[in-house]
């Protein structure tokens, strides 16, 4: 039977506030929608769901959300214990979740194949070990994260989940760290009483990416999923990074993604390039990472940094140096407009802020370069993106902002519009980039979290 109780929960006039912090006011009745019917699919193995990954029928069903995260700034500096500012966005996973005693993952995600992953072996005790077989997939990610939390003396045990995600993988908004959020915030809080803290399962979600999924990743992604709200973060203490909420308003500019399509199936060894790159530069000089060095001291010595490791390695190394300076210079734009006494000085502010966002992207593309894999230099969609929206504003004799998005290579570009000019910019890159390939975002305050938690 449905559990009207859990239904009328959902459709409550306090549920709508909730959907609203979360989702924005227009995307209220979507979401009740979501909500329902997965809950119904939980309840009565519906849709195809199957009746014997429904879990334990005597426990309670439980509903958890992690969102996708945008980058402000502070591309591909986390990995090299640099510095970024990031924001957790409207766009989320969500997943019904019911406990289950036989030690079994089952998850499902609409769209997706079904995941299940027993975390004993048969004589019971834990199979926790990475498997080749796993690796680049989900079930990876749900051993990885399990194993992490019980090296961290947390019990962990079975469920099922019924899952619904809006950020899509290659949307450039990290859908596998909204995954790692939200299957950790799931364990710790059926298992772990709910203790751990969201830079802790930030860093459980990069382990479990790092050595059982197979990818590179930095910290980045999984911290601003967790947190929640618009985030400046510092990677200097890697194991305890600083992280500061701050306020993030562009007044009069519509904050987008514009999804160039283009797979990252094949691109793991491209961003393996960039940290591996810059660790071969600090190594260079006797350190592990970039963060330990100065610009003027690989300048000094950049003769010598191309002889034994090439122009990339230099290029990439210098954009690290500058776009760390940078993540500083645009956190201090928007402290600024938050405290600016007049609409001029918040104005001003503003206009930094969208001149350093340019300037981000131009090092991203110029000397970081992740617009394109060189294996594939006929597929150059962020480029042919960048292009356009450049060319838009001109046009317009507007001002805005552009830069790659994420790890890049394919995926999406970030763009910030002027409001009145939106319509017009949307019809252009959706006639090249296909219908609803442009996202407006929304930050949202919330980050991996438990709803109707008691």
């Amino acid at each position: 039977m449905i559990d009207n109780a859990l239904l009328k929960k959902i459709n409550s006039t306090a549920t709508d506030e909730i959907f609203k912090e979360l989702y924005g006011e227009s995307e209220v009745d979507a979401a009740r929608q979501r909500y329902t019917t997965l809950i119904t699919e939980m309840l009565n193995g519906g849709n195809g769901f199957p009746e014997a990954e429904l879990g334990d029928s005597a426990k309670n069903l439980r509903i958890f959300s992690a969102p996708g995260r945008t980058e402000l700034a502070g591309n591909h500096t986390d990995h090299n214990r640099g510095k970024v500012l990031a924001a957790s966005i409207q766009l989320d996973c969500v997943a019904v979740v019911r406990e289950r005693s036989d030690n079994i993952v089952f998850f499902r995600s609409v769209g997706f194949p079904d995941v299940k992953v027993k975390l004993t072996d048969s004589s019971g005790a834990p199979d926790l070990q990475p498997k080749p077989e796993e690796r680049g997939t989900t079930s990876a990610l749900v051993r990885g994260i399990a194993s992490e939390l019980y090296r961290r003396s947390c019990k962990v045990g079975g469920f099922s989940a019924n899952a619904m995600t809006t950020v899509f993988p290659g949307s450039g908004l990290s859908s596998s760290a909204a995954v790692e959020a939200l299957l950790c915030r799931i364990f710790d809080s059926l298992y772990g009483e709910g203790k751990r803290s969201p830079l802790e399962i930030a860093q459980i979600g990069q382990i479990a990416e790092n050595i059982y999924f197979g990818k590179p990743c930095g910290l980045m992604d999984q911290t601003a999923c967790s947190t929640g709200g618009a985030v400046a973060i510092d990677f200097a203490d890697v194991e305890r990074p600083i992280v500061k909420q701050i306020n993030f308003s562009a007044a009069g500019y519509v904050l987008c993604v514009v999804n160039t399509g283009g797979s990252h199936a094949d691109l793991t060894a491209d961003y393996a390039s960039i940290p591996a790159e810059m660790k071969a530069t600090a190594a260079f000089f006797g350190k592990s990472v970039l963060r330990e060095l100065e610009k003027e001291t690989v300048l000094n010595r950049a003769a010598e940094v191309r002889k034994a490791l090439g122009d990339r390695a230099l290029l990439r190394s210098l954009h690290f140096f500058d776009e760390n300076a940078r993540v500083d210079a645009m956190t201090a734009a928007l402290l600024e407009m938050e405290n600016a006494l007049t609409s001029a000085e918040k104005q001003e502010a503003l206009n930094r802020y969208l001149e350093m966002v340019n300037e981000s992207g131009d090092s991203s593309w110029k000397y970081l370069q992740n617009v394109y894999s060189p294996s594939a230099p006929a597929s150059q969609g962020i480029s042919a993106a960048l292009a356009m929206t450049k060319d838009f504003l001109r046009q317009q004799k507007l001002r805005g902002a552009c830069r790659v998005h994420g790890g890049g290579f394919a995926g999406t570009i970030q763009a910030y519009i002027p409001q009145e000019a939106m319509d017009a910019y949307r019809a252009r890159m959706e006639t090249v980039f296909g219908s609803g390939s442009l996202t407006m975002l929304r930050i949202r305050k919330k980050g991996a979290v438990e709803l109707f938690a008691d």
